[in-house]
């Protein structure tokens, strides 16, 4: 099953038109899919005093979060859908990271560490930003591929090879055409992963 893991406020962005035509791709081709709406769900991306007093047993006091690892759990692919705001990640989706890839749940030091999602074939991240994906490669440090996919995906047992990146630049300029284009096209760019 596939894991959508969404991040945007509004409706209207062109991130929810992302998400609308992957999992209307997704129906039509009758794939499993559960989405992860961190805006809806009204996820906190800030530690707690009482989470962090359980951080070291890998362990939650939130319902929330043990539903996310019971979803990614159940999977076997993980697509995030994500803005791109002052060169990274938003705070939802590094909150997302930081509370729900716990130890023993996401990896585990025994006595090196060993990431646990090794069950994750494939991971896809689409992001959208005023930026080129040139310019976030060479002078915003690389979020994506080399801080997200090649460090924290690896970290979590997920292999670099086995990951997509899908990026839509100059959002906010770009004309209306461009970017239905895009739309029409991505079924084929996330199945071919690369754009």
């Amino acid at each position: 099953m596939k894991i959508i893991i969404y991040t945007h406020p509004y409706a209207g962005s062109f991130n929810h038109a992302i998400l609308e035509r992957l999992t209307a791709s997704f129906k039509a081709n009758h794939e499993a899919y559960q989405i992860i709406d961190l805006y809806q769900d009204g996820f906190d991306p800030r530690y707690s005093s009482e989470e962090l007093r359980l951080f070291s047993a890998g362990d939650t006091p939130y319902a929330l979060v043990k539903h996310y690892q019971a979803l990614i759990a159940a999977s076997d692919e993980l697509i995030f859908i994500t803005p791109i705001w002052w060169h990274g990640l938003p705070a939802e989706l590094k909150g997302f990271f930081d509370k729900v890839m716990l130890l023993n749940f996401a990896y585990v030091e025994d006595p090196e560490w060993r990431g646990l999602l090794t069950y994750i074939k494939r991971a896809t991240v689409i992001t959208t930003a005023t930026l080129t994906k040139d310019y976030l490669i060479k002078e915003s440090g690389d979020p994506i591929q080399s801080n997200l996919i090649n460090r924290v995906f690896a970290d979590l047992g997920i292999a670099p090879e086995h990951t997509n990146w899908l990026h839509f630049g100059k959002v906010n300029l770009t004309t209306d055409a461009v970017r239905q284009q895009f739309l029409e096209d991505l079924p084929e760019l996330y199945k071919n992963g690369q754009h």
